[in-house]
């Protein structure tokens, strides 16, 4: 039955997020927001509303080593199996604004999630504000660094100009689907993941930073592992980047803003994000070794094998 819920809530919040992604953008077009503006902000904080409400329904119900170790996992996950498993399928070019720009504050605001864990022994409503605030000047300084640079800006291409032609009511209906296939699909793998955790006798910690993590990562890689095997452009760096920045900054600060995030197994801060930071730091000398600007075939096998060794020390340690 476990197995079942999870099935189903990882569906749901597939879905969901496919209609609030689709309704998000059809009424930024109706706010006459530019399609960059919408790429960088709009597309980057619906995509991450699963795991937002993944993280909120497990601090609710007392479970937050969830909260955390899907954010935690997800940021893994996105750097080891989707950026990995891309790369061994299409080599992935790097722009300069990587690790001028994008890379630093990845790495800066993991720190400093580090150090807010490490202190605290959890995330205050404080610091959740403090987060999210960071969130808003790491924008602001995207969209003016994407305005001066609008020949090379990273407008997403997938945003479709047809729903600038969208009704409001279909926008409404859109929103509607979303949010309650978003509400029910983070109950259900919550409760899913619970119990399966209880069953096989491992923590929920490990669920979350594994199978929770890897489902809300599901998306990203199938739209990816579609894209490598068409030769268009799989995806960006920069965006896998982005995702991580919007995990930390955004689902980890707004849901301490409504429920104070607390660390309940030392492994978060012994062992998982450590590894985190392992795989956003080896990014930097990936990058330029040996081949520069380039994560080719030999890079992906190496950080997918690097992924897999994490999943299976995640479950020994246990």
């Amino acid at each position: 039955m476990s197995i079942l819920f999870i099935f189903i809530g990882l569906l749901l919040l597939v879905v969901g997020g496919e209609f609030l992604v689709r309704a998000s953008v059809g009424l930024s077009f109706k706010l006459h927001l530019s399609k960059m503006v919408i790429g960088l902000t709009v597309v980057s904080f619906a995509t991450s509303a699963p795991e937002l409400l993944v993280s909120i329904q497990a601090a609710l119900d007392g479970f937050s080593d969830i909260s955390l170790g899907n954010v935690i996992g997800s940021n893994i996950a996105n750097i080891g199996l989707v950026l990995g498993i891309t790369a061994v399928i299409a080599p992935l070019a790097i722009d300069r604004d990587f690790y001028k720009f994008n890379w630093p504050v990845m790495m800066f605001l993991s720190v400093v999630l580090y150090f807010i864990l490490e202190t605290g022994n959890e995330i205050s409503r404080t610091e959740g504000i403090a987060l999210v605030l960071l969130l808003v000047v790491y924008l602001f300084l995207l969209i003016n660094r994407a305005k001066k640079q609008r020949k090379t800006a990273p407008v997403d291409d997938s945003i479709d100009d047809g729903l600038s032609k969208t009704s409001n009511f279909k926008i409404f209906i859109w929103l509607a689907i979303g949010g309650v296939a978003l509400y029910f699909g983070s109950e259900l793998l919550v409760t899913g993941a619970i119990d399966l955790a209880s069953a096989m006798g491992v923590s929920e910690r490990v669920i979350a930073v594994t199978m929770i993590a890897i489902g809300t990562s599901v998306p990203e890689l199938a739209a990816s592992v579609i894209a490598a095997l068409k030769k268009e452009k799989a995806i960006s760096l920069g965006n896998l980047i982005g995702s991580n920045i919007f995990n930390i900054a955004s689902v980890l600060g707004i849901t301490a803003i409504i429920q104070p995030i607390a660390v309940k197994s030392q492994e978060v801060l012994t062992n998982d994000i450590w590894w985190m930071l392992a795989f956003a730091g080896v990014l930097l000398p990936l990058a330029f070794l040996p081949k520069k600007f380039e994560i080719g075939r030999v890079k992906g096998v190496i950080i997918v094998v690097a992924y897999c060794a994490f999943i299976s020390m995640a479950f020994i340690a246990n």
